[in-house]
């Protein structure tokens, strides 16, 4: 008797996380919806000014690499390779328009 109703909770437990699961996938599908109409308008962004955030990452990195912390130089790095990879993606989607 106890397997049996232990075995009727999990199937209970596993169908309401499968009626969960699906919510949230029917949900998405409209906010995608939603933010490629918002991407129509056009989006303004300064290149200029994530330039010199990538500069003052990389100046900071050196200084931390000096210092000897060599992960948060590792980390400052990343977040600046990011940015200049950003830059280059919006440069080339000005070009592609």
């Amino acid at each position: 008797m106890r397997r049996r109703i232990s075995a009727l909770a999990v199937t209970a437990a596993i169908a309401g996380g499968v009626l969960f699961a699906v919510v949230p996938a029917q949900a998405a599908t409209t906010t995608g919806q939603q933010t490629m109409a918002a991407r129509a308008g056009g989006i303004h962004v300064n290149i200029d000014e994530l330039r010199q955030q990538s500069a003052e990452l990389k100046a900071k990195a050196n200084r931390l690499e000096n210092d000897g912390e060599y992960a948060a130089a590792s980390r400052a790095r990343a977040e600046a390779n990011a940015i200049d990879r950003r830059i280059q993606q919006l440069i080339d989607a000005e070009n592609n328009m």
